[in-house]
């Protein structure tokens, strides 16, 4: 390795003495004082792996050196410390890990060198769904269920485990993966064997920002990218904008930290920080909890920035120390922090960003968002008008034929539109934080008091993102008052939040769809868009853990619940939210007596070891996994089938059709399979043939390590609207030229057969989301060869690349509208070689015309051009092993 800045320095804390990389070496040369903390930590990154080659002293010098108001479009390199994967998207990771192995020996390689090269960590917390709720053995009804649906995959994970060096596992039923790398697996500063250097992460979840909290750089990618950071790939990418938020002020009594996000949300989403760099700094600071850092940096996918992180302060080494981090570490953390100047103070210099935004923090008000986007924030007060004009759109598409009479559980009642049906504790931007989660505790307790009960049509469900959750509400006497009004423990994971929702009892759900009643879900997570919360509801509302459990007794959004009674005491008199709402003192005060070091050491004291249920699975010990041709779970997938030691070169593109028409925010919850299968539809249809029984479908996300089945429910959202069969909802496309209506699947596979190459055309935002390596390997799976939209999210973008299709931008304001393309045009791609920035594309019309326009080539980096002409990274990566 280089060294051209003679930056190697030792730095003793204690009785020890450790190495480091010492940033004040380029001083003398660059006033790094100005650059903001994220730039250090990419800083320190690249002048510790300078190599001369890959790394060069000029891209140390261009960083240092970076103007922040007028970036070059220099790429730098990346290299994080370590990799997190979630079961959803790490089975995946690790299924193309099980098939590298294989397709090394058919190369003649050794397959044993096919391993993580830095440390990767999985997080069992996708697979839990609420079936049961509202019971005492609810947690062991869903555990128990979870464990038959997955047997498969835990075992496959299981053997990962043991054959893979450098890779471990959090058995199922610990917690959500961002909580747990919050409060276990982060390390702040690394130690590898006495060279400190910050720690970073990849992870397979868009909201792996959520370690930015805790000072932590580190931000969501594609499996696909993920992978090759654990086969010691760099990330390439373009230097980042850095938007500042100053933050100042102390948020008013009555607010919440989710209020709090839920307007940073809509703030930058308004500004623009896509593919950019966000970082708070300001006198506010010192009034933010860590645990209130962790909610806002958890929801930087929401505002659409790849990071939004905070400085290291005391209050992280107050986190550290709460948390059950040793007195060794915590002050390895502190000395190496001051030593690098990432240490933060009220004193310290503010930084120069590209552009800054203020917000004080006293302006917060109580807020939801929804119905559909988590960056649609509408005021508390507001949330009324804000469903019934969603609910006029509705009845434009779809009139209701309510209220319903149903009849469950030995209760009659009167369903109604806007009912709220499901009201959920659940996803980790908020089950992080004790102030929230003891709110909803009091809201419960304070309710109950004065002798309210929860509608019986809302399903209530608790889904802590750790077991320290359920010790610290045990210990404040809150977890009975939150089973008092429904909130029952139903699994450490995340649930509802990404469709793990579970069935809605069955009157209740025969009533929403005969009456085509537009009901919603009142969530505490950070994703609501359509389809995905629940297929029976429409509407979604993301809101803190307190308002989630006030409109479980409320029962509907139909209702003004700043003002209007939530319903009436055992007393007679009206109950307001007034009433039963906390204050700060209460909350603080009760968090101070039930909060302690001690839960989080006895919780992770054996973390990796798992129940019993986790030790009985029995698993073959082999280098390459025995793959089993009759699982529905796991499969070897297609992509190394016929590879050579020769890249295939970039393809050409031409007579392809269109396999659907896109409007603009089209998602990866659109594009990737996610939630339920439906059994008519291809993905359900694939298991009856293969003996599944409808009760052990599972969901797509348990399914994501079979290729057969996540190709079949790729663009197969029931909110999918492809332009090309207008006023028709769901994954259906018409193959041409024959205009036979079908599913997406369907045509994508005659169209193979036919060998008719594929494209898809978009709008604006494509790809925005979860960081899905689906809906790019489902998209390449179907024969979709390249996606012309007018933008693209950052994650999705690099991941078609990783997966060998082309992303194309459309030019000068067009899009398919003004060029009049309807999807039925024969395409052909010219100009697409080596370092092309613009291609022309023809489409032909039926009638023989030719309308010709340009795109932009979204292959940004060098790197990226390897990729393509591989035929992927992973292609790339093999290739690059064996020989």
């Amino acid at each position: 390795m280089s060294d051209s800045f003679k930056a190697k320095s030792s730095l003793r804390v204690g009785d020890k003495s450790y190495t480091y990389c010492n940033l004040k070496a380029l001083e003398p040369q660059f006033k790094l004082s100005r650059l903001p903390y994220s730039y250090k930590i990419l800083l320190e990154n690249l002048v510790r792996h300078e190599d001369g080659v890959n790394i060069t002293k000029a891209d140390v010098e261009a960083l240092a050196g970076a103007d922040l108001r007028k970036l070059p479009q220099k790429e730098i390199a990346f290299m994080p410390a370590r990799v997190v994967l979630q079961d959803f998207t790490g089975v995946p990771c690790v299924v193309d890990f099980a098939a590298m192995r294989d397709a090394m020996k058919s190369l003649g390689g050794d397959a044993k060198k096919i391993n993580p090269l830095c440390p990767a960590e999985l997080v069992i917390d996708h697979s839990v769904m609420v079936d049961h709720y509202g019971t005492s053995d609810a947690f062991d009804l869903n555990a128990k269920l979870e464990f038959q649906r997955n047997k498969e995959r835990y075992s496959f994970l299981r053997w990962g485990q043991e054959a893979f060096d450098n890779f471990k596992v959090v058995p199922p039923d610990t917690g959500i993966v961002h909580q747990v790398n919050i409060e276990f697996l982060a390390r702040v500063v690394f130690d590898k064997n006495g060279l400190l250097y910050p720690d970073s992460c990849f992870g397979t979840d868009s909201h792996t920002t959520m370690v930015n909290g805790i000072g932590v750089l580190g931000w969501g990618v594609g499996g696909i990218e993920a992978e090759a950071a654990m086969l010691g790939q760099p990330s390439t990418m373009l230097m980042p904008d850095v938007i500042g938020v100053r933050l100042s002020g102390k948020l008013p009594e009555g607010a919440t930290a989710t209020d709090l996000v839920l307007t940073i949300t809509e703030m930058l989403r308004k500004r623009g920080v896509v593919e950019k760099f966000v970082e708070f700094f300001g006198p506010g600071l010192g009034n933010l909890a860590t645990a209130d850092r962790c909610t806002i940096a958890n929801m930087a996918p929401e505002y659409g920035a790849t990071c939004g992180i905070f400085p290291i302060d005391v209050e992280t080494l107050n986190y550290l120390r709460l948390t059950g981090r040793t007195e060794e570490q915590i002050a390895v953390v502190e000395a190496y922090a001051k030593a690098q100047d990432l240490w933060w103070t009220p004193e310290t210099a503010e930084a120069e960003y590209t552009d800054v935004l203020h917000l004080d923090l006293a302006s917060i008000q109580p807020s939801m968002a929804g119905p559909k986007r988590p960056q649609d924030r509408v005021l508390l007060t507001d949330v009324q008008p804000n469903y019934k004009k969603a609910f006029e759109g509705e009845q434009k598409l779809r009139p209701s034929a309510g209220p319903a009479k149903v009849s469950d559980a030995g209760q009659q009642y009167d369903l109604k539109d806007g009912a709220v049906v499901i009201a959920a504790i659940t996803s980790c931007t908020n089950t992080s934080n004790p102030a929230v989660l003891i709110a909803a505790g009091l809201v419960a307790k304070k309710a109950l008091a004065l002798g309210l009960k929860t509608k019986p049509w809302v399903k209530t469900s608790l889904a802590p993102g750790s077991k320290v959750v359920t010790e610290y509400l045990k210990k404040a006497n809150l977890l009975t008052e939150l089973e008092g009004a429904g909130f029952n423990l139903v699994g450490y994971g995340c649930t509802t939040c990404i469709g793990n929702s579970g069935p809605l009892n069955e009157p209740i759900g025969k009533a929403i769809g005969d009456n085509k009643l537009s009901v919603a879900a009142v969530l505490s997570g950070n994703r609501n868009f359509e389809g995905r919360v629940h297929q029976d509801v429409r509407m979604n509302y993301l809101a803190s853990p307190p308002l989630v459990v006030a409109y479980a007794f409320a029962g509907t959004v139909d209702m003004d619940l700043a003002k209007d009674a939530i319903g009436t005491g055992k007393d007679g008199k009206a109950v307001y939210l007034k009433d039963i709402w906390p204050s700060q003192k209460e909350i603080q005060e009760t968090i101070a007596k039930s909060l302690s070091a001690e839960l989080f050491k006895a919780s992770y004291g054996e973390v990796f070891l798992g129940d019993t249920r986790w030790q009985s699975i029995q698993v073959a010990k082999s280098e390459t996994y025995p793959w089993d041709s009759k699982s529905t779970y796991v499969q070897n997938p297609p992509y190394f089938d016929g590879i050579t030691k020769t890249k295939p070169g970039i393809p050409t593109i031409t007579g392809a059709r269109c396999l659907a028409l896109l409007a603009d925010s089209i998602t990866t919850d659109h594009i990737s399979p996610a939630g339920d299968i439906k059994k008519d539809g291809p993905a359900g249809k694939y298991l009856v043939e293969h003996g599944v029984q409808r009760a052990d479908f599972n969901s797509f996300g348990s399914r994501r390590g079979n290729h057969e089945i996540m190709m079949r429910g790729t663009f197969a959202n029931t909110r999918i609207k492809n332009q090309m069969v207008p006023g028709v909802e769901g994954g259906v496309t018409k193959h041409l030229p024959d205009g036979e209506q079908m599913s997406i699947y369907d045509a994508a596979m005659k169209y193979q057969a036919e060998k008719v190459p594929l494209v898809v055309l978009a709008g604006k935002e494509y790809g925005t989301g979860s960081s899905r390596d689906w809906a790019a390997k489902g998209t390449i799976l179907l024969g979709v060869k390249a996606v012309i939209s007018e933008s693209f999210e950052r994650i999705h973008r690099a991941n078609l690349v990783g997966m060998g299709v082309a992303p194309l931008n459309f030019v000068n304001g067009e899009n398919a509208q003004t060029l009049g393309l309807d999807g039925t045009e024969v395409f052909s791609i010219e100009g697409l070689k080596h370092g092309a920035k613009e291609v022309t594309v023809n489409a032909v019309k039926g009638d023989g015309k030719t309308v010709s326009f340009k795109a932009r080539v979204r292959i940004d980096t060098p790197k990226e051009w390897e990729y393509y002409e591989n035929g992927g990274v992973l292609h790339y990566m093999l290739r690059q092993l064996a020989a």
